[in-house]
């Protein structure tokens, strides 16, 4: 195709023109922060250079093509090595990058999402066959987690995490080759994502906030009680078919019946009331949602071996409008006394991510790193990050000095 590549999982053509010029104040600004844990200063040189690479190369975020950008086949060289087999730890620039992005721009919540990285070959870390929606079928491709500071102007991902198989994690020749740790175990897609937020917040000094999670593809009620154990507010997409038990006196079910959500939600169809909100899409502007929440008992653990299990009250919100089929989408939280205007602004957050990644992220490469290694995978999603948290971040700044020469000039 000439002129333009295809972006990876969705089909639609990606321009391959120069990307906008490196927004040079608050590339520096962030740079400082994020490569102070660098012990060298050659290394900090390479990380600035792949930074400004991934903003301002044409095309594919691929090594040579950055490499381009600042000397050619030597640079190449030393960048492969830089982000691939180098030692430095991503874990502190993660760390910097979440910080900084909680200072300047402060989230309303933590959005946990999942990243399918369709891959032509095999031998990349975690790539297996895997289902694509997007696409409506099964391609090669790697699987991982991410978690994003969110508000309703701007997202920006801060962690990572990987998911390993035990196809991969059980073959030694695998695991030398991609040189994954021996720390690396193996656990489910829930508990990858459930892993993703809560590792983060183990010394990072992150502020709490809701974590949003869309848990329908994963174990839902695992996911909960471990983010609940955790001391972590949450609000969680789920499927019509988990199953729930109705605490409202008005509902069928009440008093020990356990029930399909969409069938409690369908029995709520009354308790239906309209919420505003303000899309931040200036095109769709004002939107209506018939709301519903009710009290649903969510089944715990067992206080003891053969003991009861111990029931945990939860909210179920229904989310729908007035031609579509009720209910459009369920979600359930532990938020029991908040709104639920504040609830489907909270629940709207997780469009503001998909809009940030596909504008943002994936025109700054964060699914085009092309090694084997999983340090090397980190290491450049990492980076991606960093450019992603520029360009959001000086879009913002960008933004707010507008209105404020507007606001001075009606004055």
């Amino acid at each position: 195709m000439s002129g333009a590549a295809l972006h990876r999982g969705t089909g639609r053509p990606r321009p391959m023109a120069a990307a906008p010029a490196a927004p040079e104040p608050l590339l520096a600004e962030l740079g400082a922060e994020l490569f102070a844990s660098l012990p060298r200063s050659d290394q900090r040189r390479r990380g600035e250079a792949y930074l400004r690479g991934l903003l301002t190369a044409r095309g594919r975020k691929s090594i040579r093509n950055i490499a381009a950008l600042s000397g050619g086949p030597a640079a190449e060289q030393s960048l492969h090595h830089f982000v691939s087999s180098s030692t430095w730890d991503w874990e502190p620039v993660r760390r910097a990058l979440a910080a900084y992005t909680a200072r300047v721009a402060p989230p309303q919540a933590w959005v946990v999402r999942p990243m399918l990285i369709p891959k032509a070959g095999e031998n990349s870390v975690g790539v297996e066959r895997r289902f694509c929606p997007l696409r409506g079928q099964v391609i090669n491709a790697q699987q991982a987690v991410g978690v994003w500071a969110a508000s309703d102007e701007v997202a920006v991902p801060v962690n990572w995490r990987l998911f390993l198989s035990d196809a991969w994690l059980e073959d030694p020749l695998r695991r030398r080759q991609a040189s994954i740790p021996e720390s690396v175990r193996a656990e489910t897609l829930g508990e990858c994502a459930v892993e993703a937020y809560v590792g983060m917040m183990r010394g990072w000094g992150l502020p709490v906030r809701p974590v949003v999670v869309d848990a329908r593809e994963a174990d839902a009620l695992a996911a909960l009680h471990r983010l609940r154990a955790a001391g972590v507010p949450v609000l969680a997409r789920v499927g019509g078919s988990l199953r729930l038990e109705p605490a409202e006196p008005t509902l069928p079910g009440r008093g020990g019946a356990v029930l399909p959500a969409h069938q409690i939600m369908g029995a709520a169809r009354d308790l239906r009331r309209p919420v505003l909100w303000r899309e931040h899409d200036e095109r769709r502007g004002v939107r209506t949602a018939l709301t519903a929440a009710v009290r649903v008992g969510v089944p715990g653990r067992r206080t003891a071996p053969g003991g009861p299990v111990r029931r945990r009250d939860m909210l179920l919100l229904g989310l729908g409008d007035a031609t579509g089929p009720w209910p459009g989408e369920l979600w359930l939280t532990d938020l029991l006394n908040v709104p639920p205007a504040a609830l489907v602004r909270l629940s709207r957050l997780m469009g503001r991510v998909r809009r940030d990644f596909t504008e943002v992220a994936d025109e700054v490469g964060i699914r085009d790193f092309a090694g084997r290694s999983f340090g090397g995978w980190h290491r450049h999603t990492t980076l991606a990050s960093a450019a992603h948290a520029v360009r959001v971040l000086t879009r913002e700044r960008a933004g707010a000095d507008e209105e404020a020469e507007c606001l001075g000039q009606a004055s």
